[in-house]
């Protein structure tokens, strides 16, 4: 008998049986049964697609597991400068946790870096929707979360996440963020990236996490060189509350610096508002200055 043929028969079995303890067994046993039956057939479905065959209590074991995991997925492109720093930062976290780093065609010694400190990496296609949508494809985590690789993140962010999505509710949410320049640029950001919040704005370097069905449902990441951040959380607004965690995480302000920030802050500005006006993220995409010179980074 096919292990896939093999895989429903028991899965039948166990129905069978839990609709007999959901008969007999009362409102408790009822609850319990019911949560067992959601947990179980949610594993049986995961390895049914894969043809390999496991046992009940295995499968209970398989899919706890990869709810409680979160899947922390970092795209980058030639980061060996900072790469580093981000990993170790992670490092600190406990929990049952997946550290995937997508790189872009890096030259300069960031996969290694990467694999050294003990992260998968894996290889995608070039830009930062992309890859975090590759990552979250390659993720076994019930929760993703998408931290850039020039953000550090704080000792409590796995407590403060886990304890955010114990609400039903909530399908995604974001962090503080503090840019860690000392000039005058990085200390309007940091000031600026809160008032943003009360008009529904929140970006890619507040390390966004989300419910891993969620993510499935909205489509997750579109290929977007711009705003792929945007199209996510707009999407995801639609299914559930996305909430603000009181924690900090500390960003590179590099975008803003050995260049004029008046200049970068204006386009900035501009292609905001050209975004919400309908104008896709491609086209935008094309007067978007990269955060690194091509010699130096992506």
């Amino acid at each position: 008998m096919l292990p896939g043929a093999r895989l429903a028969l028991s899965s039948h079995r166990w129905c069978n049986l839990a609709n007999i303890r959901l008969a007999f067994g009362g409102g408790i046993s009822k609850l319990v049964e019911d949560h067992r039956m959601t947990v179980a057939m949610t594993a049986f479905s995961i390895f049914f697609e894969s043809g390999v065959l496991i046992s009940s209590n295995e499968a209970l074991q398989m899919s706890s597991h990869r709810t409680s995991t979160i899947s922390i997925v970092i795209p980058v492109l030639n980061e060996a400068n900072l790469i580093g720093s981000t990993l170790d930062s992670l490092s600190t976290l406990s929990g049952s946790v997946e550290v995937i780093v997508v790189d872009g065609g890096s030259d300069d010694g960031t996969r290694e870096i990467a694999t050294a400190r003990g992260a998968r990496v894996i290889a995608s296609e070039r830009g930062r929707g992309f890859q975090m949508h590759s990552g979250a494809h390659a993720a076994q985590g019930g929760v993703l979360w998408f931290v850039h690789s020039d953000t550090v993140v704080p000792e409590d962010a796995f407590q403060c996440i886990r304890q955010a999505i114990r609400d039903p509710e909530v399908v995604a949410g974001n962090f503080n963020v503090r840019f860690d320049g000392s000039g005058a640029a990085a200390r309007f950001m940091t000031w600026l990236y809160p008032k943003l919040r009360w008009i529904g704005l929140c970006y890619g370097d507040s390390a966004i996490f989300v419910r891993r069905e969620a993510y499935r449902q909205t489509g997750g990441y579109k290929p977007f060189p711009i705003f792929e951040d945007l199209d996510l959380l707009r999407e995801l607004r639609k299914i559930g509350r996305i909430v603000h965690l009181p924690a900090t995480v500390v960003t590179s302000s590099r975008r803003f610096e050995k260049r004029s920030f008046a200049l970068t802050f204006t386009r900035w500005i501009v292609m905001q508002a050209l975004y919400w006006l309908g104008v896709e993220p491609r086209t935008l995409g094309r007067f978007y200055a990269p955060v690194r010179s091509t010699s130096e980074k992506n």
